[in-house]
């Protein structure tokens, strides 16, 4: 049977997320700890404070760390609330690269792994950052991986260089993907090390300068200069990188157009308020076609996304990798949400390009969304792929 109610304590839930962030969240939305590259550590442990206190923090991770243990589903109407405001996420300790890192280690590491690296980030204390990207290799083809480890039978040394490192300057659990090269003790092939920020030959040569701004401290340009780390670093299996980034990366594509479709929402509610009371040649803009049919468009794409979101969801929390439906689902929301903030920012006419409300500021951020977990261009080379392959009813 298709269902598509919200469980009463589900919604309770969820209305309690969106009054902390309308109330608490969105006043910090000016403070100047927000820079162009994203909240200082700073606004985030301000924040993160926040949210523990309200008992909002990490409500996604499992009832064994006291998150809320939440369903896919779940996620995905809590994650629209709580992105009513892009510092949303940063304060209930949901946003990228965190949540997804979360998702990550809580999967493939060991014990002692777990208590050291994963619960402090769980507990909001430290962040975490999952080096791959490179400059001329790795990006959205990572079989290009050029970042190389070696191993002598008791280290690991890491040399290569990084960019678009979410998160990266001051983040203390790392996640950093390299080549391992041949040896005589363990597979090769693309790997997954796990290591602590403060480690020696982690360089973090510059923040780059970029059109969003909603990540705790950007995003860095780094190079691994002969990082050289014990065999307890390794995270997994040898060789099994690509394997583990994809264990994350399907369920990061879903919550992160989760979160987008709460701050389009807010973009939409903005713009709405305004077309209601804005005046123009003897009426309301509302009023005139141009501009009622661009709201209607926007509701339109925004209920459209939500069902595509929680469709995917219900695919994976009945057992499918969700693989492909989650492809579908951030090329699909990626595009519609962008739309839909530039019509908001057209309804607001010239104080659409200020910063007078957020909505300017939502439109850069969604801008860069687009990319984020793979462009749309990918996303659709993998679902065309898996069309020509699945026999035709």
């Amino acid at each position: 049977m298709i269902d598509f109610s919200i469980p009463e304590e589900l919604a309770a839930k969820a209305q309690r997320v969106r009054e902390f962030v309308t109330e608490t969240v969105i006043p910090y939305e000016r403070d100047p700890r927000l820079t162009a590259h994203g909240p200082t550590d700073e606004l985030r442990n301000e924040l993160v404070g926040k949210a523990r206190d309200a008992g909002l923090l990490t409500v996604q991770a499992p009832e064994s760390y006291g998150g809320w243990g939440l369903s896919h589903i779940g996620q995905a109407v809590i994650f629209e609330a709580a992105g009513w405001s892009t510092l949303g996420p940063i304060a209930m300790n949901c946003a990228a690269p965190d949540e997804g890192n979360m998702f990550l280690l809580g999967k493939i590491t060991n014990q002692e792994q777990s208590e050291r690296f994963l619960r402090p980030v769980i507990e909001g204390h430290q962040r975490s950052a999952f080096a791959m990207t490179e400059p001329d290799g790795a990006g959205s083809d990572p079989s290009q991986l050029k970042t190389s480890a070696t191993f002598d039978g008791q280290n690991f040394v890491i040399n290569g260089r990084k960019w678009l490192i979410t998160g990266a300057r001051g983040a203390k659990t790392w996640i950093i993907m390299a080549n391992l090269e041949a040896n005589d003790h363990l597979p090769e092939g693309p790997t997954l090390f796990l290591c602590d920020g403060d480690t020696e030959g982690i360089v973090i040569e510059r923040i780059m300068n970029t059109m969003d701004r909603n990540y705790a401290e950007g995003h860095a340009v780094v190079r691994f200069d002969n990082l050289t780390l014990p065999r307890e670093a390794l995270l997994g299996e040898t060789g099994q990188a690509f394997r583990y980034a994809q264990l994350r990366l399907a369920p990061a594509r879903l919550t992160h157009c989760m979160r987008w479709l709460g701050a389009a929402s807010r973009a939409q509610d903005i713009a709405v308020d305004y077309a209601r009371t804005r005046t123009s040649f003897g009426k309301t803009i509302g009023e005139h076609q141009g501009v009622s049919f661009m709201l209607a468009d926007n509701e339109i794409a925004l209920h459209q996304c939500r069902l595509t979101i929680w469709h995917a969801c219900w695919m994976m929390d009945n057992g499918a990798k969700g693989r492909h439906e989650s492809s579908m689902a951030k090329s699909f929301v990626s595009e519609e949400l962008f739309k839909v903030t530039d019509r908001c920012v057209q309804v607001l006419g010239g104080i659409g390009i200020s910063d007078e409300t957020p909505v300017e500021m939502i439109f850069r951020d969604m801008r860069a969304f687009r990319l984020y977990d793979g462009p749309t261009e990918v996303h659709k080379y993998a679902i065309g792929r898996q069309v020509l392959r699945t026999p035709r009813a």
